[in-house]
């Protein structure tokens, strides 16, 4: 597909059309989880490529569209997507790359306006009204992202113009892969009553069920039902929110992003473990994960928790408030070790553990605290030359030796 330009997708959707007054961009990276690993591995493009886990609990985290084809699609259990395409090359996850890819991504964003409102790592909502006069249209300024993204990143994304944070969502989904999608404020209403009410937001399984059911098969079908009835059927709020959207109405603004308000990771056991030095390791690994996105986004937090799920689906967690805030992978797994073991499962079968640090706060406006007689370097230090070798050398280079793998080690 050339750059920027899609076919016309339905009525009152136009790729390069009228965008007066449309100042709102949504930006979605193309399985971006996906394309960041084949920068890595140029020899997999056009081939079809899964990232997840590769367990038998593993679920699909993106895959390109040509797995797609197959009926691939995210949050789908790894072993059905391998039945759908057996010829998929099935990639683990690198969060760290993917961050890394992120902060580049939203550094381009942020180049063009500071009303940025990250939805997550791959995608954002941006309000551009006020980088109109130095450097054009909306369009062309959805038109210029795409391509710094494309040379500075080489991954490629999808841009929908529009009046309100809902139809450009709509519009950048339309225009998927590769593509820019102007809905006219004037043409709100024709691009939306076709589509399935499955696309308002809001509307999940269930109320999808119950809107089938009163006969409402499109966002035109549900418009011209009366608000009363809708809150009626879904209440008062629901029926108000989806009548509104029905229309085109949505008052949200862009609003900048939000500091996290915590960062962690977890990880779904193959099969259950009831081995504790299974556990630690992997508690361990888990808060070297975290410490290097704490790192990765310069903040520090002060309290440590921990999750476990037991193999009934059962769930604990635990937490412990530090002294000092950190973003030292030791300093968290001795934490999260000490939660653990203070819960005496006495080797009771887990599914799930999860490391998170919470009270985030940016580490350059956090005081180090001396100790006398404190080396001058330790974890800290330590842990930040290992960031430096895995930039220059890919993830994992450097890691503790209990979570070296004496298979991979011996090769």
């Amino acid at each position: 597909m050339s750059r920027g330009r899609v076919p016309p997708v339905g009525p009152g959707a136009d790729p390069v059309g009228d965008d007066a007054g449309c100042h709102i961009l949504h930006i979605d990276m193309d399985a971006f989880y996906a394309s960041v690993e084949l920068r890595r591995r140029p020899e997999l493009r056009g081939r079809p490529v899964i990232v997840g886990g590769t367990g038998s609990r593993g679920v699909v985290l993106s895959a390109t569209y040509e797995c797609r084809a197959y009926g691939v699609h995210s949050a789908m259990p790894m072993m059905r997507a391998r039945r759908l395409c057996p010829a998929a090359v099935v990639i683990p996850p690198d969060f760290a790359a993917y961050q890394d890819a992120s902060a580049g991504v939203m550094e381009v964003f942020r180049a063009v306006t500071p009303l940025v409102e990250p939805l997550s790592l791959d995608e954002a909502f941006l309000d551009v009204a006020g980088a109109r006069r130095r450097l054009g249209r909306p369009a062309q300024i959805g038109e210029l992202i795409r391509a710094r993204v494309q040379d500075e990143q080489d991954i490629t994304c999808s841009v929908g113009v529009a009046s309100t944070k809902f139809v450009a969502k709509l519009a950048s989904a339309r225009c998927k892969p590769d593509g820019l999608l102007v809905v006219p404020a004037d043409d709100v209403v024709a691009f939306l009553h076709p589509l399935p009410v499955a696309a308002l937001w809001g509307v999940g399984e269930r109320t999808e069920e119950q809107l089938l059911r009163l006969g409402l098969r499109t966002v035109g079908d549900l418009a011209r039902v009366p608000v009363c009835t809708l809150q009626r059927a879904l209440g008062p709020a629901a029926g108000g929110h989806l009548a509104a959207l029905a229309w085109g109405r949505d008052d949200r603004v862009v609003v900048p992003h939000e500091p996290d308000r915590s960062i962690g990771a977890e990880e779904t056991f193959p099969t259950d473990v009831d081995d504790p030095a299974v556990i630690h390791r992997e508690l361990l690994r888990l808060a070297e994960r975290t410490a290097v996105r704490l790192r990765a986004t310069g903040q520090v937090g002060r309290t440590v928790s921990i999750k476990v799920r037991f193999a009934d689906f059962t769930t604990l967690s635990r937490s412990r408030t530090l002294p000092s805030a950190t973003d030292v992978g030791r300093t968290v797994y001795d934490t999260g070790r000490m939660l653990f073991d203070g819960l005496g499962l006495q080797r009771a079968r887990l599914r799930l553990v999860g490391v998170r640090v919470e009270g985030l706060t940016p580490a350059a406006g956090v005081p180090r605290q001396l100790i006398l007689g404190e080396r001058d370097s330790g974890w800290r230090e330590a842990e930040q030359a290992a960031d430096r070798a895995a930039h220059r050398f890919g993830a994992g280079a450097v890691r503790p030796a209990t979570l070296v793998d004496p298979l991979q080690s011996s090769e």
